[in-house]
């Protein structure tokens, strides 16, 4: 498909006609939604609004405004992009929201949507232990949207942000100033522990890449836009886990905490290691697949994973 730009720049006047009319265009092509949205009329709004450079929740009065003749052409290329190439929205808008934040993206990271935020509103309560934090780590980063919401949680803390890609650390160092926080949080090139020698943290958190063979295989096409390096991690998708149940018992503090997310994989884990007793985590706001560990769990299960 390509849109009639000459017939539909004459025909739509409102920010209302084209929200609409993208609603339409989306159903039409049976989008996929699920970086950032869920449904048609919320991811239309957001395109048409982005492509304005107003935020996603103006007044809504707003919707009835006449748009100009160079703004009517930058939300119809907006379109084209996510009906016709079904490039994500927050990449194509240069933004997402986390736990209730603003974060850059573009496609050398995910896209934020983690469930892992739930628990750091929690403040991971009743698991980790009572008293200060004093070191988080967030590894296999990304855009460094967990690590910097860690870091407005807990307020003395210092983060550290671990990635193995210069190309995502660079959008994590943007997020990070974007936040104000370089003073208490630092972005490392990192292949999972290898950069990391000598540091003891009292929470590790980490959403590593755990989509298997067979699911990656299966994806919609939305997701062909993300880093394959983010996504995969071997035929059942835990080569990445694996490796962080072995190493990360030289990097908490006596009493610290594991928290990992391996989404589906869960059901490979589980069946490859009955014997560790991973603590698996009910969400209220949805999502599966994550499960915390101990210090004392890591050290005495982990090591022959």
């Amino acid at each position: 498909m390509t849109i009639n730009q000459a017939q539909t720049l004459k025909e739509l006047h409102t920010i209302r006609d084209f929200v609409r009319y993208s609603m339409s265009r989306f159903y039409e092509h049976d989008l996929y939604f699920g970086h950032g949205t869920d449904n048609p009329w919320d991811e239309a709004v957001q395109l048409v609004l982005g492509a304005l450079h107003l935020p996603w929740n103006s007044n809504p009065q707003l919707l009835d405004a006449r748009i100009t003749q160079d703004e009517k052409e930058r939300v119809l290329d907006f379109l084209q992009q996510r009906v016709i190439q079904r490039r994500p929205l927050p990449y194509i808008i240069g933004e997402a929201w986390y736990a209730g934040m603003p974060f850059y993206v573009d496609e050398r990271v995910l896209i934020p949507r983690s469930p892992i935020q739930e628990l750091i509103e929690q403040h991971f309560s009743p698991w980790l232990r009572e008293g200060p934090v004093e070191r988080i780590l967030d590894l296999c980063t990304g855009s460094g949207c967990i690590g910097i919401v860690c870091a407005y949680a807990f307020e003395e803390a210092e983060v550290d942000l671990a990635d193995i890609s210069a190309d995502a650390l660079d959008v994590a160092r943007r997020n990070i100033t974007r936040h104000e926080l370089d003073e208490r949080v630092t972005a490392i090139e990192s292949d999972l522990f290898s950069n990391l020698q000598g540091r003891r943290y009292d929470l590790i958190v980490s959403n590593p890449p755990y989509v298997d063979s067979a699911d990656l295989s299966g994806m919609p096409q939305e997701f062909q836009h993300e880093p394959d390096l983010a996504l995969g991690s071997g035929p059942d998708g835990l080569d990445i886990t694996k490796q962080i149940l072995r190493q990360a018992e030289q990097f908490l503090t006596e009493d610290g905490l594991l928290v990992v997310e391996v989404g589906n994989s869960e059901v490979h884990l589980q069946q490859q290691y009955p014997q560790i007793p991973f603590t698996w985590l009910e969400l209220e706001q949805g999502g599966n697949g994550v499960f915390l560990l101990t210090a004392a769990e890591v050290r005495q299960y982990c090591s022959a994973v």
